[in-house]
């Protein structure tokens, strides 16, 4: 695993033992980047992101290497955590960042009162757990963290669809590769039509 593109490009990221944590690929992580950028590598320059269930840290720490000035780790695993801070640590990061070990609801309350709007959400749930889709953009969809140009991304299997409307975040898009597949949701959206 390692970091694609940007000020890190091409350095290697520690991952866990074990299938607990299951890192974004390469290859999907790369789709990520490219749909965010459409040909735009200054896009992600100075955005704020949400790094939900981030274990690795390897999507929030693609966005700190392409321009992001801040990055939410919110990971409650203590052994996913630590490796998060080695692989900030390897790479010289020593600003822009959080991590926030404490539950959605929790982390979702304290950025509200710090006044914080992410422009991207990025979540990817251990795939045994269905549920936290739901409760993740449900919550999301009531929070001020994300707004009218906010984009909210969930990682999920290709054989399991996590719904397409959560109250006001509706599904936009939606992208399959290999066996696993990406959500695009935005505030008030148009409904994806390839649905």
């Amino acid at each position: 695993m390692r970091v694609i593109a940007g000020k890190y490009r091409g350095r290697p990221l520690r991952s866990l033992r074990g299938n607990d944590t299951r890192p974004t690929s390469d290859r999907l992580r790369e789709t990520i980047f490219n749909v965010l950028t459409a040909g735009n590598p200054a896009a992600l320059e100075g955005t704020v992101w949400l790094d939900l269930f981030a274990g690795t840290g390897a999507v929030g720490i693609e966005a700190l290497s392409r321009g992001a000035r801040q990055v939410y780790f919110v990971e409650t695993s203590p052994a996913a955590a630590k490796v998060i801070e080695q692989n900030l640590h390897s790479l010289g990061i020593e600003q822009g960042y959080r991590i926030l070990r404490d539950d959605l609801a929790g982390i979702l309350w304290r950025l509200k009162r710090e006044h914080v709007s992410a422009d991207v959400v990025f979540l990817d749930p251990p795939y045994r757990m269905q549920q936290a889709y739901e409760e993740s953009l449900t919550a999301l969809a009531d929070s001020p963290l994300v707004w009218a140009m906010s984009l909210v991304i969930a990682e999920h299997e290709k054989k399991f669809d996590p719904g397409s409307e959560f109250k006001s975040l509706t599904r936009v898009r939606k992208l399959v590769q290999g066996n696993a597949a990406l959500s695009f949701y935005r505030i008030g959206g148009p409904p994806d039509l390839n649905e």
